[in-house]
């Protein structure tokens, strides 16, 4: 099932021009994969001196796993807790610059072991079959705070 940009933004704690990602193409309990294409827009928030830096490749993968993790817990139990990024390890970047990367990105998460405070994901961030970034993240949820 897709998911539009509307919707989505409303699993992600921003709004407006800091919601990155365009829709979830697909989604299961265990991963997500969504796509955007305002990496190359000259407005895209998380520019610096008018690049965007690959780095930011971790933001996109970041709201990636608070859509999967709003849309798990929609399916469960209703409305998803607050998390944050606890820490990212592993990075690795195949790219100095997002912003010249011409086909969408496509952003995958892959849950790798949840419990009732964290969770643990596997990232990708990838462009017609060339990884960009890789890497892990724990997202720790806040205990009794729903978003």
């Amino acid at each position: 099932m897709k998911i539009n940009k509307d919707e989505l933004c409303q699993l992600v704690p921003h709004s407006g021009a800091m919601c990155l990602l365009q829709e979830v193409a697909e989604w299961d309990e265990e991963q997500i994969l969504c796509l955007a294409t305002n990496h190359q827009d000259p407005a895209n928030p998380l520019r610096h001196e008018g690049r965007l830096p690959a780095l930011c490749a971790i933001e996109y993968a970041a709201q990636a796993m608070a859509v999967h993790g709003g849309l798990t817990a929609r399916k469960d139990r209703g409305k998803p807790r607050a998390g944050f990024l606890g820490s990212v390890r592993d990075l690795k970047l195949f790219a100095d610059y997002l912003d010249d990367i011409a086909a969408p990105l496509e952003v995958r998460a892959i849950k790798q072991m949840a419990d009732a405070n964290h969770s643990l994901y596997e990232l990708r961030v990838s462009a017609a079959g060339r990884d960009l970034m890789t890497g892990r993240a724990a997202v720790f949820l806040q205990n009794g705070d729903e978003a």
